[in-house]
């Protein structure tokens, strides 16, 4: 047999290595030449090897379906669903906005993803599953490349399948979630909302036994076994797989010292303080009152605020206001229309910036031209000064007004000294209450 005749019965061999008759194995003409056998040997292992490998990247080898540890114990739709009904009577049955009733409907609520996720079977993957918390959702998204939270590595979103919780942004592909110790960070958001007012609390590593704060994997200042990584926002220390040297703004040094650099954080702190970022739980006047003594800029805010709880009354009176929905301009800060002292970090980060100051500004303008000159309703609840009795109408929010705190008259600010000076109307109230009749209900008591 000809070398190439040989060689074309090699490749075909090479194609289909099952269908070889058990006859070509003693004819020497058909003897694959040293060579070729060595190219075949060397083939075959290098496919083995790449299969092996490629098997490795795709995760094949490891237990993609197992439930996640923590998991609810309820194994079948029959005892969820029993379940389900229990709690809704627990539920009924425990007192209004005990901390028993609000763990029994996040209990509730895992219970009946649960049961959604096992009337689902035919997917492998489920779009949907609960862990500690967590609400992993299934990304769709292919070509966007991610970091997992929980082994550090690149997500490939063509071939790995990867989650992301709905509440507090954790991504991890889909092999890691049974690997999950780190509860979201959302319910600690939903049942502590304070942050940590002292800069940098830092207990020392020996308290922490030398371990990272969270997984408690063995740290040192050294680097070995692993680097310990400090926490700007806890003042505790961290290994290089809880802290990834992000950096955030914490809140501390904003309001003790007005500063706005952002220091290194861990990863469950950057979350928190993320999450927490729009919410107004700051009191100022209490936790640091003299801020307002050496930032001018917070002055003006409160000032502005305080005008703005001044029109308020106006506008839920007005049926233009209302169906302008003036209101609705500060629905991103819905405490500016409920109180005056209470700030967001947000709200700080923007009062240093002057973005704050400048669209606040703008909205009490608006606000002012509706009262003032846009609608007659509202001009009509103006004031006139009862003292001098001169002058233009007066409203409570004009910086040269000076308003009653018993009857909420308004007067001009040069003649209401201070408060001093007897407001007129509330002696023309007590005077008519002294001359109207007792009641019938009073006489008999």
């Amino acid at each position: 047999m000809a070398y190439d005749e040989k060689l074309a019965s090699f490749r075909q061999a090479r194609l289909n290595p099952f269908d070889r008759g058990e006859e070509e194995d003693g004819a020497e003409d058909d003897k694959i030449p040293p060579r070729l056998e060595a190219k075949s040997e060397l083939y075959c292992s290098e496919a083995r090897t790449h299969g092996s490998e490629r098997t490795m990247d795709l995760g094949l080898a490891e237990d993609h379906f197992s439930r996640p540890v923590g998991s609810l114990a309820a194994c079948d739709v029959e005892h969820l669903e029993q379940a389900i009904e229990e709690c809704k009577r627990l539920i009924l049955e425990l007192p209004e906005h005990s901390e028993r009733q609000k763990d029994t409907v996040v209990k509730l609520i895992h219970l009946r993803l649960k049961l959604q996720e096992l009337k689902e079977p035919e997917e492998e993957e489920p779009n949907l599953r609960v862990l500690l918390e967590h609400r992993f959702s299934k990304e769709k998204s292919k070509s966007v490349k991610q970091t997992c939270d929980k082994c550090s590595a690149i997500i490939w979103g063509l071939i790995q399948t990867w989650y992301t919780c709905t509440g507090c942004y954790y991504r991890c592909h889909s092999k890691c979630m049974n690997l999950i110790n780190k509860p979201c960070v959302r319910s600690k958001v939903s049942h502590q909302s304070e942050y940590q007012l002292s800069i940098c609390p830092e207990i020392g590593l020996d308290r922490q036994d030398y371990r990272c704060a969270e997984c408690r994997t063995p740290v040192s200042l050294r680097g070995v076994p692993s680097e310990a990584r400090q926490c700007d926002y806890t003042g505790q220390y961290y290994c290089s797989t809880c802290h990834w040297n992000d950096t955030a703004i914490v809140p501390a040094r904003v309001i003790h010292n007005w500063e706005f650099e952002p220091r290194k954080v861990c990863r469950s702190s950057m979350r928190y303080l993320a999450l927490m970022m729009s919410r107004p739980v700051l009191k100022l006047k209490e936790i640091n009152p003299l801020l307002f003594n050496f930032v001018e800029e917070l002055v003006e805010i409160r000032k502005l605020r305080q005008d703005v709880l001044l029109m308020k009354p106006y506008f839920i009176t007005c049926k233009e206001a209302m169906e302008a929905r003036l209101l609705f301009q500060l629905h991103e800060r819905q405490h500016f229309v409920e109180n005056d002292d209470m700030y967001s970090l947000q709200d700080l980060i923007e009062v240093a910036s002057g973005r704050l100051s400048c669209s606040l500004t703008e909205i009490h303008t608006t606000f002012a031209k509706h009262i003032k000159l846009d609608c007659e309703r509202c001009q009509a609840k103006g004031f006139v000064c009862e003292l001098c009795k001169e002058g233009d109408i007066l409203y409570p929010f004009d910086s040269h007004t000076s308003v009653c705190h018993d009857c909420s008259a308004v007067f001009h600010r040069d003649c209401y000294y201070d408060n001093s000076t007897t407001c007129p109307r509330c002696a023309r109230m007590s005077e008519r209450k002294q001359d109207d009749p007792p009641d019938v209900k009073d006489v008999f008591t």
